[in-house]
């Protein structure tokens, strides 16, 4: 709505309101949002708000004149008003309250109606009414102004438990846009105790139920596609009806879609007033082999058995369903939608094909006796709490990501299966496709016997549906017991300021194989003159909880150097671990440096003696060369 428009609706209602010699502002009832456009069939004054609605007649109109839309029931509340028809409307908005807008042709002719308690005045700041009346008996308007732009329907026709109003208001036949209003209510008498109804030299009735700014324009802009007033959406399987106005409308869907299974394209054309197009050629073609089959939104049609489909039909709230060409395969593919000729959608979607390769990684070491695994462990490999010892990544021959989680099952092959290794658990099933979700992995475990060691197994997975079935490589599965013992090693022996150190702390079970990644190494306490910890605050050192990597070592990181500089020489930290049942302090020695020329008086001297040592030699040797002359 323009200011202008707002300007001149605020106008009308506060003059007409001071006319009768009080300014009343009242707030009327919230109206529906559910108006139909132009060609749909007309609301139910009964579907709308009591006393707060101004309707229009949108139904189809081929008389070639304006109806009015005054239908009432002997109680005088209208119950269905089907018989009202507008001329020249091209477009009207879903509100029925006071912020509606509509388009129509130059001289249009619309039938307007609404369901009151009480005395009602129509106002327009263009353009005429006429046939205004209600009430039971469809009782002419009182009063008309000259210009006949307020007509006033007296109380005296409007029952209080409801009574159907209408009218025609004429449109000017010069472009722009022009202001239709409905008010209702009782005017004070002058500034006399007491009310009376509105008149026209008294004024209109003070509250503003119902406002439409309505747009003349010179022709017709409908009844050919408008991409803004049209939608069109990928969505998982058929889900929903995707048309103008619904919520999510043009949305695509973020899902995937799994072997077997289809995509559904949805699309509602309209033209530039909203309003659906007619029956027309309707071309949908994939790419890659996918195949189509158009059918109506909101169910699912049969798969398709061709990459092309034609169609002379509707344009409204009409699907897509898009499949595989070939079964199990991957296929990704672009679908293109044309109606009479122009492409209005086009849309690239995947479905992912069957299982065809499994990637075991983030191997730890299961605990003696064992089965479980530790959510500690694949905590610190993936960032999911969730207990396991290894993680399955399963593709398709795409390289697409598949979500197993009930399309088969995961199991070891028994082949691989050793006193050592004695069995597989697969706690939980990837359930989703996303390269940066956690549930795209399935987390595995494995079942250790009472004696360390380690075995090399495989994975394999089978298709319900298919019953196909896939291996993943060789792995080794490794069996320890609890950490030990421990030693800390540095990986270097000499730093300088600023550089960055590692230390490595390897854990040891009581037998002396590396420890498993199950039992937490525990608290620590670290003390390293001029170092700081980044991955830990020093010296309380890391979290408790955390667990060893596959081979039973940690390794923590370090900073040279303090905000007050270091001084150069040879230090010997402490480190310990509380777990460990046999575990000592251990003493790493180092080296730090300042940086920069650190030379000093020795290292000159002896510098100036193998100078002197060197001269010496060459005069030596030249003294032999001459005696043998």
């Amino acid at each position: 709505m323009s200011k202008t428009t707002l300007r001149k609706r605020i106008s009308l209602v506060a003059v007409s309101a001071l006319t009768a010699g009080v300014l009343s502002v009242v707030a009327s009832p919230a109206a529906s949002a559910n108006h139909p456009n132009a060609g749909g069939v007309n609301i139910a004054a009964t579907s709308s708000t009591l006393g707060g609605s101004l309707l229009v007649a949108t139904a189809t109109n081929t008389s070639g004149a304006a109806i009015a839309s005054v239908l009432t029931t002997t109680s005088g509340l209208l119950a269905a008003d089907h018989a009202g028809r507008s001329l020249g409307l091209l477009a009207k908005d879903t509100s029925s309250g006071t912020a509606q807008t509509a388009t129509v042709l130059p001289g249009a002719a619309l039938s307007l109606y609404a369901p009151v308690t009480t005395a009602v005045s129509f106002t327009a700041t263009g353009g005429t009414f006429s046939a205004v009346r209600g009430g039971p008996a469809g009782t002419a308007a009182t009063e008309y102004s000259n210009d006949l732009r307020t007509a006033i329907i007296p109380s005296a026709t409007i029952s209080s438990s409801g009574t159907s109003v209408g009218a025609i208001w004429t449109a000017p036949t010069a472009v722009g846009t022009y202001t239709v209003n409905l008010l209702t209510g009782f005017i004070a008498s002058n500034g006399v105790a007491g009310v009376s109804a509105p008149s026209i030299s008294g004024g209109t009735s003070p509250t503003l139920a119902g406002s439409i700014a309505v747009t003349v324009v010179a022709a017709s802009a409908g009844g050919a596609y408008s991409a803004p007033y049209s939608v069109c959406a990928a969505e998982v399987q058929t889900t929903q009806t995707n048309q103008l106005g619904a919520t999510g409308a043009g949305i695509d869907s973020t899902g995937s879609v799994k072997n077997g299974d289809s995509w559904s394209i949805d699309f509602d054309l309209n033209d530039a007033y909203a309003r659906d197009l007619d029956s027309g050629n309707i071309v949908v073609s994939a790419t890659n082999g996918a195949l189509v089959n158009l059918g109506t939104s909101g169910t699912t049609p049969v798969a398709g058995t061709s990459s092309t489909d034609v169609e002379f039909g509707s344009a409204s709230l009409r699907t897509v369903r898009v499949s595989q060409g070939t079964a199990d395969a991957p296929v990704t593919t672009t679908v293109t939608i044309s109606y009479n000729g122009t492409t209005v959608c086009t849309k690239t979607v995947s479905i992912r094909g069957e299982v065809t390769k499994l990637t075991v990684a983030n191997v730890g070491t299961q605990d003696l006796s064992a089965s479980t695994g530790s959510a500690q462990w694949i905590y610190e490999q993936i960032g999911l709490y969730s207990a396991g010892m290894f993680t399955v990544l399963a593709t398709d021959s795409a390289g697409n990501i598949v979500a197993t989680d009930g399309l088969g099952t995961m199991a070891a092959v028994a082949a691989t299966l050793t006193t050592t290794v004695q069995g597989m658990t697969f706690p939980t099933n990837a359930t989703s496709n996303s390269s940066t979700s956690t549930s795209r992995f399935t987390l595995g475990s494995f079942q250790c016997g009472s004696t360390a060691g380690q075995s090399s197994v495989r994975v394999q997975f089978t298709t319900t549906s298919t019953g196909k079935t896939v291996t993943s490589d060789a792995f080794n599965a490794r069996c320890a017991d609890n950490p030990d013992t421990y030693t800390v090693s540095l990986d270097k022996a000499s730093y300088t300021q600023g550089d960055i150190a590692t230390a490595t702390v390897s854990f040891k079970d009581s037998k002396g194989n590396p420890a498993n990644s199950v039992t937490a190494v525990g608290a620590s306490s670290w003390v390293l003159p001029f170092m700081t910890g980044v991955t830990f605050t020093m010296p309380t050192g890391a979290s408790s909880t955390a667990v060893t990597k596959a081979d039973g070592s940690v390794s923590y990181t370090f900073t040279v150097g303090t905000t007050t500089g270091v001084t150069a020489g040879t230090y010997t930290g402490v480190v310990s671990f509380d777990s460990p049942a046999n575990g000592v302090k251990s003493t790493p020695t180092y080296k730090i440096s300042t940086g920069g020329d650190t030379t000093t008086n020795a290292d000159v001297l002896k510098s100036i003696v193998a100078l002197i040592a060197s001269i010496n030699k060459q005069i030596r040797a030249l003294q032999k060369l001459i005696l043998k002359r």
